[in-house]
């Protein structure tokens, strides 16, 4: 009898601890630094900083017009050689409706001026009230949306909220998308 209790509580410590390991790598740690590469990969769940929020509370927030949302989804560049007469068209982003897009402001590295852009876009977004509600996002599973919701902390903004579903979290919920413009950018 009591190496069969053995048995059984070695197995439920087997259990436990790779129950553990997986949720480990479905969820990484919050690391200190921002994410500087891979940004396709599972996200924390936790941003130091900011409140993190689910499709449903993303959406009442939404609901009352009391945040800004801000897409920070990257956006591809228009090819700099194209040949005389070829046709570009930019990819269309479909956004939550009444959010301002900041394309490339998620990367773990931001060169000066793209930094004043998203400091730029956060004061127009929030009408320069750092304590206003921010909606950080861009698509579930990028570390786009984590690295600038934690810069925006690092701003001074004190509602930050980031909201790691983004657009594929939302859409899935059937909620409205609606086409948008990125915010112009500085030159380059």
């Amino acid at each position: 009898m009591r190496l069969r209790l053995i048995v059984v509580a070695f197995l439920a410590i087997s259990l436990l601890a790779s129950a553990f390991a997986r949720a480990e790598e479905l969820a990484p740690f919050e690391p200190d630094g921002y994410r500087l590469d891979q940004y396709r990969e599972p996200t924390p769940d936790t941003l130091q900083g900011a409140r993190v929020v689910t499709t449903a509370q993303a959406a009442a927030i939404w609901k009352s017009g009391d945040a800004a949302f801000i897409d920070v989804l990257p956006q591809p560049p228009k090819p700099r050689n194209l040949p005389a007469g070829t046709i570009w068209r930019e990819r269309p982003r479909l956004d939550i409706p009444g959010s301002i897009w900041l394309p490339d402001t998620g990367y773990g590295a931001l060169a000066q001026p793209m930094q004043a852009y998203l400091q730029s876009g956060l004061a127009k977004a929030s009408g320069g009230d750092r304590g206003k509600a921010l909606v950080i996002y861009c698509l579930r599973s990028c570390w786009m949306s984590w690295n600038a919701a934690k810069r925006a902390v690092a701003m001074g903004y004190t509602n930050v909220i980031w909201y790691p579903d983004g657009t594929d979290g939302w859409s899935a919920a059937g909620l409205p998308l609606k086409q948008t413009e990125p915010e112009p950018r500085p030159p380059e």
